[in-house]
This record gives C-alpha cells, sequence and structure tokens, in this order.
C-alpha cells in the first residue's frame, strides 16, 4: 500500500469507529468514550501500518508491538475512569455550551478521527524503514518506549489512588510525580513520541515521525490537554489548586517553588 492508501484506511477505521462511540455517548451521556477510542485507535493504526508498510520487517515489528502496547494500556487505563466515574470536568463544560445538539457532538467525534489519522504520520514513518537489522537507534527507541510508558503509568497510577480517597475530595494531587510537575502524564506521554523518532532513522521519509512530539506538544500545551484540565481544576478546587500553579512546574519535572 502507499503512505496515502495507509492513512486512507486508517481515518475510514478510525471514523466508523468513533461514529459507534458517539453512539455510546448519545445512550450514556458521557463524552469520555472518545479519549478511550482515540487511544486504542491510535495504537491499532500503529498495528495497520506496521502490517501494510513497505519496510524491512524489524521496524514494522517493533512499531506494531510497542504502538500497539502504548495504546492498549493508554485506552484501558481511560476506560476505567469513564465506566466508574461520572463524565470528566472538561465535556461536562462542552456539555454545558452545547446541551443535545448532537451535531456538534458528532462532530468532535470525528474530528478526533481526523486526530488519530494525524497521529499515525509517525508510524508510517517507521513502516517504511528498510533497516533490516538492529540499529543503535531501534534500541534507544525501546528503551524511550519503555521509560515513557512506565513513567506515564506511574503518574496514572498514583493520581488514580489520591482520586479513589474521599478524603482528598477537593483537592489537589501532590504526591509522587505530581510534586515534580502539574503534568507528569502529559510529560510522560509528550516525550515517547521520540521513540518513533528513534525507530524511523534509516527511513526515506524518517522526517515524518518529528510530527508525533511536536504536533503531540502542541496540542498538550496550548490547545486541547493543559489548558482545558486546569480550567477545569481551578473551577473544582479553586485556590488550592491555583496554589499549585504558583509553587509547581506545569510540564517539565522540577523542585516547587514555596508559595509566595
Amino acid at each position: 500500500m502507499t503512505v496515502w492508501q495507509q492513512l486512507l484506511l486508517v481515518w475510514i477505521l478510525a471514523a466508523v469507529a468513533q461514529a459507534l462511540a458517539w453512539r455510546w455517548q448519545l445512550r450514556n451521556r458521557n463524552a469520555g468514550i472518545v479519549d478511550v477510542v482515540w487511544s486504542l485507535g491510535t495504537g491499532s493504526a500503529a498495528i495497520i501500518i506496521a502490517i501494510t508498510g513497505s519496510g524491512s520487517a524489524l521496524p514494522r515489528t517493533i512499531l506494531a508491538v510497542l504502538g500497539g502496547l502504548w495504546g492498549l494500556r493508554l485506552g484501558l487505563h481511560l476506560w476505567q475512569r469513564v465506566r466508574s466515574e461520572s463524565e470528566d470536568g472538561r465535556y461536562r463544560a462542552l456539555r454545558g455550551r452545547w446541551g443535545d445538539d448532537q451535531r456538534k457532538w458528532f462532530a468532535m467525534f470525528q474530528f478526533q478521527a481526523l486526530l488519530i489519522t494525524l497521529f499515525s504520520l509517525p508510524f508510517l514513518a517507521v513502516a517504511a524503514n528498510p533497516v533490516g537489522t538492529w540499529h543503535p537507534a531501534f534500541v534507544g527507541g525501546i528503551a524511550t518506549w519503555l521509560a515513557c510508558v512506565f513513567g506515564e503509568a506511574v503518574a496514572d497510577r498514583q493520581l488514580a489512588q489520591f482520586r479513589a480517597d474521599p478524603a482528598n475530595r477537593g483537592k489537589t494531587c501532590r504526591i509522587g510525580l505530581w510534586r515534580y510537575s502539574r503534568h507528569p502524564n502529559y510529560f510522560f506521554e509528550w516525550l515517547h513520541w521520540f521513540a518513533y523518532v528513534l525507530l524511523a532513522i534509516g527511513s526515506p521519509i524518517a522526517w515524518l515521525a518529528w510530527s508525533g512530539p511536536i504536533v503531540m506538544y502542541m496540542f498538550l500545551r496550548w490547545l486541547s490537554g493543559i489548558p482545558f484540565t486546569e480550567a477545569q481544576a481551578l473551577r473544582t478546587r479553586g485556590e488550592d489548586y491555583a496554589r499549585y500553579q504558583r509553587t509547581t512546574p506545569m510540564l517539565f519535572p522540577w523542585f516547587p517553588k514555596e508559595d509566595r
């Protein structure tokens, strides 16, 4: 398959999956399912592109395993939250503005299908890599993936344990990695995309892999990640979260400052 055919296939499957997710949202009134399907869909895209790619078997196999496992872990983690908690505050705020206008909700879900396609670009670079023997960059890519997925899983686990304690309702998590970054999960999520940059070294379209960390940083920092999350945190935790903002680095981990 050509890269355009691969992208078309990914988009069609993602659009169908997000349409089904929209129907689920229609019945359950919980738009958080869109994030679950985005994660599982992007991981599935890595597998599809690895299978249909033109490169050597080694980088395509690594891509299928790493990309698939990343999407599965994140998707299952988000599903646990969706099925056991009320709708995420970000989507409740949207529901307050959009109400039951399902045209807007459907458009939002289909936009996420387009994002699955966009975040598949690094996978194309890896799947086209002709290098068929072990390369130091492959080892570096696997090591980067392991460190980042482990770090993100730890951050997710620490936050889940904090949120599960009723005594912490209305408080801000400052335990573990959350003491050094307001969004350690986002930090490791962003960093994980550099694994595909390393896996793409030797590919004729290796430059395409850089779209992963660049686009992910843009979305996390300025578009749908940190701005929405922090606005919701300020609505629900007020001054406690404002103090957290003043003392704790936003994304890149570092030691907290004293509040003055």
